[in-house]
C-alpha cells in the first residue's frame, strides 16, 4: 500500500514509546534515590524527574523522614535478681546526602532489623547493672545512655537517631503488688502529717483568739479598776477639803440625833451651843452645795 508507512515502523515507535515511560521515575521530596547500572551504583537521585534507562538502570528510593522503631518487650534481669519487662523506642532518621543515603543501603543490612537488636541488648547491659528501682527512678539517665550508646554504633550507617525512649519497665505482679501497697502507705502517711498539721493550725488559731478575749476582759477589768479608783480619789479629796476640821462638830450633832430618838437622858450642851453645832453644820452643807 502506497502513502503508508511500514507496519514495523508502527511497531518500533510503539516500542521507543513504551521504553520511554518505562524509564520515568519520579523521586518525592521525603526519599532519595540511588541508581544502578547493571548491579553497580551509577548515580545519585535527588527530588524530581529521572529518566533510567529500562532494564539496564534501576533505582532504589530511600525515605529520610524521622521513623519510628519499637524495640520488642524483653525481659531484662535487674542486679537485684528481679526479672522486669523493659520496652522502648528508636527515632531515627537517614540524613539526605548522597554519602548518608549509599551507607544506609550498603553498610548496614536492613536500618530498622539492626537498631532493634542493638537497642535490645543495649538495654541488657545498661540496666542488667542497676536495680529495679534504680531502673524506675533513673529513665532519663538510662534513654540518655542508650542514646548515647546508638549514635556511637551506627556512625557508619547514615543514619541520626534522633532520640530513645524507655517506655516501660513493669516489675513482675508480686513485686509490682508490694511497691503499690508502699506508695499506698507513704501516701496515707502524708495525708495524715496534713491533716495533723491543719488540726494544729486551726488549734493555734482558737488559741490566740482565746488570748486576744481573755486580753480584753483583763483590759476591760483595768479599765473599771482604774475607774473606780478615780471615783474614790475624788470623794476622798472631797472629804479632805470640805469635811477636815469639823468631825467633832458631826459626832456632837449624830449624838444629840441618837439621844432624841430614844428619850436618852443625856447631856448636851447648853442651848446656844447646840444651836450654834447646828449652825455650824448648816454652814457646811452650805458650803459643798
Amino acid at each position: 500500500m502506497q502513502g503508508h508507512a511500514p507496519m514495523w515502523i508502527w511497531i518500533l515507535c510503539v516500542i521507543v514509546v513504551f521504553l520511554f515511560l518505562t524509564g520515568i521515575k519520579i523521586v518525592r521530596p521525603t526519599r532519595r534515590g540511588l541508581v544502578e547500572r547493571l548491579g553497580k551504583y551509577h548515580h545519585f537521585a535527588n527530588p524530581g524527574f529521572h529518566w533510567l534507562i529500562p532494564i539496564v538502570d534501576k533505582m532504589f528510593q530511600v525515605n529520610v523522614t524521622e521513623q519510628l522503631v519499637n524495640a520488642d518487650p524483653q525481659e531484662i534481669i535487674t542486679n537485684d535478681n528481679l526479672n522486669a519487662m523493659v520496652d522502648a523506642q528508636i527515632y531515627y532518621k537517614i540524613k539526605p546526602d548522597e554519602e548518608s543515603v549509599k551507607n544506609s543501603q550498603y553498610n548496614v543490612n536492613s536500618v530498622n532489623y539492626q537498631i532493634v537488636n542493638l537497642s535490645r541488648s543495649t538495654l541488657r547491659n545498661i540496666i542488667g547493672t542497676m536495680s529495679l528501682k534504680s531502673a524506675n527512678s533513673e529513665r532519663g539517665r538510662i534513654n540518655k545512655d542508650l542514646h548515647e550508646i546508638l549514635i556511637r554504633e551506627t556512625t557508619h550507617w547514615g543514619i541520626d537517631i534522633v532520640r530513645a525512649e524507655l517506655k516501660e519497665i513493669d516489675p513482675p505482679k508480686d513485686v509490682q503488688d508490694t511497691m503499690n501497697k508502699i506508695v499506698k502507705a507513704e501516701n496515707e502517711k502524708i495525708a495524715a502529717v496534713d491533716f495533723a498539721t491543719a488540726a494544729e493550725t486551726t488549734a493555734d488559731g482558737i488559741k490566740r483568739a482565746e488570748i486576744k478575749k481573755a486580753e480584753g476582759v483583763r483590759q476591760a477589768r483595768i479599765l473599771s479598776a482604774e475607774g473606780e479608783a478615780e471615783a474614790i480619789r475624788l470623794v476622798n479629796e472631797a472629804a479632805d477639803k470640805y469635811f477636815v476640821g469639823n468631825s467633832q462638830l458631826l459626832k456632837r450633832l449624830e449624838t444629840a440625833q441618837f439621844a432624841l430618838q430614844n428619850n436618852a437622858k443625856i447631856i448636851v450642851p447648853a442651848g446656844q451651843q447646840l444651836v450654834n453645832v447646828i449652825g455650824d453644820l448648816a454652814g457646811i452643807a452650805q458650803s459643798a452645795k
